[in-house]
């Protein structure tokens, strides 16, 4: 088997269908077979639409579960594990060329036992899985193909396979026969392989301890991202790049302990290139996924929720540091785009726009001049197509032919000054109501527990930053769409809700996102049962994920997911991990309840993977905020007062206008049996004096003395320390 270690490991890069009768609905499914019948296989009685998506291949497909794995100890055959997500551009190129495929479903179906996950709702399975990828190939991506023993431990990995032969890398039709034969003649060989992935996998995914030095964490990555800055293009390193908001997140918290302009310049030009470049839905807003150059100018075109809440957290912040209008225009429109096409009546955010409609990637973003002129007058036709950069021959080559469609993707050299906004408003506008008559990419409808957390953080820190209402009360729809469809009696949380149903079992990241964004939406809207949800999750988090002999939390509950490992993670990637979201959200509860315990557990967490932080810690920068805020100074602040007073009002606006990430805010309404005394009782004895609304400023579990005076209160809180 090592021979096809080295072979057919294919490219990471991330694409569904259009032109298709709609699958049965739930009526209609109740009366298929088991099986699916002759259209259709297992996965149409599924609610993800990526294993909804492959329910008409002629590949039988299983759901992941105890079926297919005793079918595959019955039949003695391995299992065949794909693993993708919906608007994933390469797991639908190989959908197309081999899972629709007569022969290579005939392979399949013959020599294996075939296993379809969306790793969106299984990020426990996805992360064990792309750990034995990336060990054995050096690299990772969807599609993640991965073969496995009837016990469900990994012989093989790679990403894509062409169906055909090409280059170094070998295609279906030549790699599942072989697989057969080595299957029926080298068992052995296999299965000892097999053991020897398998320990090496369990070794690497517990948590490294070691000596904890947060000061010198911190200030060494921001040495390494300053290192690895582009100065020409923004972002960090060269082809292709990621938007990684967290990372800048944390250079803007250190220019804000530190004072240093360059960590400042090297957020500014980031932001201010993305939102210049193709990356940027120009006319209909929001962050594709990410681009493929090193300039920001041809993404893929996905749309991901995560990706618009990270953004927004990032350029939300950006405009509290600088009051540059052109980030809060930025922050504002991405959310413009999740309230309008990411919403789902209910309130819930729904999950990606695929990158792909009538079959072509990008074409619904793409505009030919001739198309742009039969739109707009003369002028404006002509100036919206030299300032985006139209050209007649297109100003891309199609991914896979390497020719020139004619089609282009408008983009900015240089920014819009306050005229041309004006102007591009309108033309705008037109364009945007042509590109609606279009056929639409397809909209992943899941709503995800984790992702829902990150975007309800997002709108409470805008609406708090901006004050602006309609963000808090667009975030406490969806809190209140999660906690009620999403969350048991018991007060477990499920990872997702689709078409009425909410299902699976939820992760480490649902409990530590949402109880984080619920703590950042009781800051919004000091509606304290926000708080106390907040709190719950935590509590329930740390039941269940902690792992008391080794410190952090576990990806699955105690009572969940049974692997060959019980998978921890600390690597903050596209999105933060479940482990630096929980020691943020344990230690902003600590400093708003007054528990001491969340602190100690959020302590222990990097105490735990201290060993894998040292040598590169800007890896882990959602992490770093949560040791920024343990390293301190950090502040609790508690409002006192009649929210409705226009005092209280200034005070209030003057804890929530600037950047300050280390700091939690309270309110202490004027009533004496208040809910927020029973959530953080540390507060009963901070109250308006005299009747007048009153600002207490205690930094390091320690009070200073009030204030009622907002210029006061922002002279207490605008002291910096000097750098750690």
């Amino acid at each position: 088997m090592l021979l096809f270690l080295s072979l057919a490991l294919g490219t990471l890069q991330d694409t569904p269908h259009t032109g298709r009768a709609p699958l049965p609905d739930a009526e209609h499914i109740a009366e298929l077979p088991a099986d699916g019948g002759a259209e259709f296989n297992r996965l149409v009685f599924e609610a993800s639409p990526y294993l909804r998506q492959h329910a008409r291949n002629p590949v039988d497909w299983y759901p992941w579960g105890d079926e297919a794995f005793q079918v595959a100890a019955e039949r003695d055959l391995p299992v065949f594990l794909s693993v993708g997500y919906s608007t994933c551009h390469w797991c639908h190129v190989m959908e197309h060329e081999s899972f629709e495929d007569a022969e290579v479903a005939r392979l399949m179906n013959e020599n294996f036992v075939c296993v379809k996950v969306d790793r969106e709702e299984r990020p426990d399975l996805d992360h064990v899985y792309m750990s034995v990828t990336q060990a054995l190939t050096g690299r990772g991506g969807w599609p993640m193909t991965v073969l496995l023993t009837p016990d469900a431990k990994p012989f093989w990995a790679g990403t894509y396979l062409p169906k055909e032969s090409r280059f170094q890398q070998v295609g279906m039709l030549e790699f599942l026969p072989a697989v057969r034969e080595s299957w029926k003649t080298r068992r052995d060989e296999i299965l000892s392989s097999s053991e020897s992935i398998v320990r090496a996998i369990t070794q690497r995914s517990g948590s490294q301890p070691g000596a904890w030095k947060g000061a010198q964490a911190l200030a060494l990555a921001a040495e390494q991202l300053e290192g690895r800055y582009d100065p020409r293009h923004g972002g960090f390193g060269q082809r292709p790049k990621f938007p990684v908001p967290h990372q800048l997140l944390f250079l803007l918290t250190r220019y804000t302990r530190s004072g240093d302009a360059k960590l400042l310049e090297v957020v500014e030009h980031t932001l201010q290139s993305m939102r210049l470049g193709g990356i940027w839905d120009h006319v209909g807003f929001g962050f594709h996924r990410y681009s493929t150059d090193e300039r920001w100018f041809l993404p893929h075109f996905e749309k991901m929720l995560y990706d618009q809440a990270l953004m927004t957290l990032a350029y939300t912040a950006a405009w509290q540091v600088t009051d540059d209008p052109a980030y809060r225009r930025t922050a504002e429109e991405i959310l413009d785009y999740v309230l309008r096409d990411l919403t789902s009546p209910r309130g819930g955010f729904l999950s990606a726009e695929d990158a792909d409609s009538e079959g072509e990637e990008g074409l619904f973003y793409v505009w030919s001049p001739k198309a742009v002129r039969a739109l707009l007058a003369k002028d404006d036709a002509e100036w919206f197509i030299e300032r985006f950069g139209l050209t007649d021959e297109g100003n891309f080559l199609e991914e896979a032919t390497q020719v020139r469609t004619g089609n282009s993707i408008p983009f900015l050299e240089q920014p819009l000054d306050d005229a041309e906004q004006e102007r591009f408003a309108d033309i705008r506008e037109r364009l945007f109501a042509a590109r609606e008559k279009r056929v639409h990419p397809f909209k992943d409808d899941k709503v995800l527990t984790d992702w829902n957390g990150l975007m309800i953080a997002a709108l409470a820190r805008a609406a708090e930053a901006f004050d602006e209402p309609r963000f808090a009360e667009a975030a406490t729809r969806a809190a209140d769409f999660v906690t009620a469809e999403l969350r048991t009696k018991e007060g477990r949380l499920h990872k997702r809700w689709r078409a009425g149903q909410a299902g699976l079992d939820g992760t480490l990241e649902d409990y530590a996102f949402l109880s984080w964004g619920l703590s950042e939406l009781y800051e919004a809207t000091l509606e304290p049962r926000h708080l106390a949800v907040a709190r719950e999750l935590a509590d329930t988090m740390i039941a269940h994920f902690h792992d008391a002999e080794g410190g952090g939390f576990f990806l699955s509950a105690d009572d969940g997911l049974e692997l060959f490992v019980r998978a921890k993670e600390i690597y903050d990637g596209a999105l933060p991990s479940g482990n630096s979201v929980a020691a943020l959200a344990l230690l902003r509860l600590a400093r708003m309840t007054g528990e001491v315990e969340y602190a100690t557990l959020a302590e222990e967490i990097m105490h735990s993977f201290a060993g894998s932080v040292a040598p590169n810690p800007s890896a882990y920068t959602m992490l770093l905020a949560a040791v920024d805020m343990a390293e301190g100074p950090s502040h609790e602040v508690v409002i006192a007062g009649d929210a409705s007073d226009v005092r209280t009002q200034a005070l209030l606006r003057t804890v929530r206008a600037p950047f300050l990430p280390s700091l939690v805010l309270l309110h202490r309404p004027l009533e004496p049996d208040a809910a927020i005394a029973e959530i953080a009782p540390w507060t009963t004895d901070q109250i308006a004096i005299d009747g007048r609304p009153t600002a207490y400023v205690c930094r390091e579990w320690a009070c200073e003395l009030p204030v009622d005076d907002a210029a006061a209160l922002a002279a207490k809180l605008s002291a910096r320390d000097t750098e750690r």
